[in-house]
């Protein structure tokens, strides 16, 4: 019989981030796909998924709304909790064999404690990285509670064993995130037009002399700090004289400050050149990224996915500390002067090499391969 996979997603880049690998368990003739979108994945404010997903040709076998209002570190906790309790249903009623879980967010671990404590086996995606916010407690709290860990990096599965994970249970996959990017690559003309198909609000600019994107997500660890991070980095994107296309942040703790020092800097009649968006499909995100003169923020994006597109990125603070990064990268503080300074070298640079770091773009059928055929246990111990 096919083993049913039941695959978590969980938000925006989530989708982007497992896209491939949900082809690959769809066509294989020993997996049956049970897909489940939770959390802000659901939520228009933050950019829905599920049009595209179904537009993708995946059938949703389950919607678990368990986000709470209020985008603060209590909010995050209870949404956690919430998360447990409701995935815990929804697993009783599909019975999966294996629960595959993405990354590094809170809906990750609720998916993680839920699937652990009713003896399914978890497949950890994206294990073993550092980085830093609270972030890097959850993917390593992720990792002990799994049974199969499909690592994006040598240098993350080396992590993991290093944690006392069983070396026969790490496999370096890499990151299916970079399968989308090769495809992109065989076709990487921006061939919409961003503005008519995403709608959004802001400025409709000509980008045929330059833009740069901006993508910039609350560090869940400096909550206080948010409103004036953001503030920094608006000032130095509006320096730059360029077209920008920015996206609204995610719904970790201090969303609602980075919300509002964009809303209040746009009152002010600032950013005339900028544009605001929640979401594009993933192929077309990754084109507009392609085509820009830098990617400026501190999403993973810019670090994972950009090193193999060789886009510059500017990386600001303290939430991507310590993840294995390529030359495009430019670590700043969060202030306005560094970051100015950090695009205008960029923009002198151009275009970076490919480099391979997260993958080469066969992530996702190696995930659904060993899927497919690795040993399930439910027991595990320390690897000494």
């Amino acid at each position: 019989m096919a083993r049913k996979i039941g695959l978590v997603v969980t938000a925006r880049p989530s989708y982007a981030r497992i896209k491939t690998a949900l082809q690959a368990i769809k066509q294989h003739d020993e997996l049956e796909l049970q897909l489940i979108v939770t959390a802000s994945a659901l939520l228009d404010r933050y950019g829905s998924i599920v049009n595209y997903i179904e537009q993708d040709g995946f059938e949703i076998a389950a919607r678990v709304f368990i986000v709470l209002e209020g985008e603060n570190l209590i909010t995050s906790a209870k949404s956690t909790g919430l998360g447990i309790m409701e995935l815990a249903t929804i697993f009783d009623n599909l019975r999966p064999d294996v629960v595959v879980t993405v990354a590094d967010r809170y809906e990750t671990l609720a998916t993680a404690v839920a699937a652990a404590y009713m003896n399914i086996p978890l497949a950890h995606v994206q294990g073993g990285e550092v980085t830093g916010s609270v972030d890097e407690k959850v993917r390593h709290a992720v990792s002990k509670l799994a049974n199969l860990h499909f690592a994006s990096t040598q240098g993350a599965a080396e992590r993991l064993i290093r944690m006392g994970e069983d070396p026969k249970s790490v496999f370096v996959t890499g990151c299916p995130s970079i399968d989308l990017a090769a495809e992109v690559l065989k076709n990487p003309d921006l061939d919409f037009d961003p503005f008519k198909k995403y709608g959004g609000v802001g400025a409709s600019s000509d980008l045929a002399d330059g833009y740069v994107v901006v993508m910039q997500h609350p560090v869940t660890t400096q909550v206080g700090e948010s409103r004036a991070q953001i503030s920094a980095t608006l000032e130095a994107v509006e320096a730059t004289d360029l077209p920008a296309m920015w996206f609204w942040p995610n719904v970790d703790a201090g969303s609602d400050d980075i919300s509002r020092g964009i809303r209040i800097f746009r009152e002010k009649g600032r950013g005339k050149k900028f544009h605001y968006f929640k979401n594009m499909e993933p192929e077309d995100f990754l084109r507009l990224v392609y085509n820009s003169k830098a990617i400026i923020g501190n999403s993973s994006m810019g670090i994972r996915e950009c090193s193999f597109l060789g886009v510059p990125a500017v990386n600001i603070g303290d939430r991507q500390a310590g993840r294995e990064r390529g030359n495009n990268v430019i670590d700043v503080p969060t202030d306005a002067e560094k970051i100015k300074a950090a695009i205008k070298t960029h923009l002198g640079n151009g275009r970076y090499e490919t480099t391979n770091i997260y993958g080469d773009g066969k992530a996702g059928q190696r995930i659904a391969d060993l899927l497919a055929t690795a040993g399930l246990s439910v027991a595990k111990q320390i690897s000494y």
